[in-house]
C-alpha cells in the first residue's frame, strides 16, 4: 500500500489558479485532482490516455471538436484516447475536478509538451 496525503502530493500549476495534484496511482492508471478559476480553459490537447473527468465542485465544460458537455457536481464525462479536448470553468466560482487516466501519466505531459 502507498498512501498519498493530499498536502504532501506532487503539485503542478500550469497557469495561475489552475492547480493539479497527483493522487495515488500507478503506470496503469492515475488520478489528478485539479482546480480552475472562473473563465479558465486548458488548451485544446489530446493524449494517449483514456480519461474520465469528474466535476466535484462548480461547473466544468468539456469541449471536443464535435460536441461539448457541461458538468455540475458529481457529473462525469469519458474521453477516448487521442480525443482532442479542452476543459473550461464556465461558472462564476472556482471549479474542482478529478481526472482519471488509463494508462497512468505524470506531469511530464504538461511540462515536456511543445506549445
Amino acid at each position: 500500500m502507498r498512501a498519498v496525503p493530499f498536502d504532501e502530493a506532487e503539485t503542478y500549476e500550469p497557469d495561475e489558479g489552475w492547480r493539479r495534484v497527483s493522487m495515488a496511482g500507478s503506470d496503469r492508471f492515475s488520478f489528478e485532482w485539479f482546480e480552475k478559476p472562473p473563465g479558465h480553459s486548458s488548451p485544446l490537447h489530446g493524449h494517449e490516455n483514456e480519461q474520465v473527468c469528474l466535476c466535484l465542485e462548480g461547473e466544468l465544460t468539456v469541449v471536443t471538436d464535435e460536441e461539448s458537455a457541461t458538468l455540475g457536481p458529481n457529473d462525469s464525462v469519458f474521453l477516448e484516447a487521442n480525443e482532442a479536448h479542452r476543459v473550461e470553468n464556465t461558472g462564476d466560482e472556482r471549479a474542482v475536478g478529478l481526472d482519471v487516466f488509463a494508462p497512468g501519466r505524470s506531469f511530464d505531459f504538461w511540462t515536456d509538451r511543445e506549445e
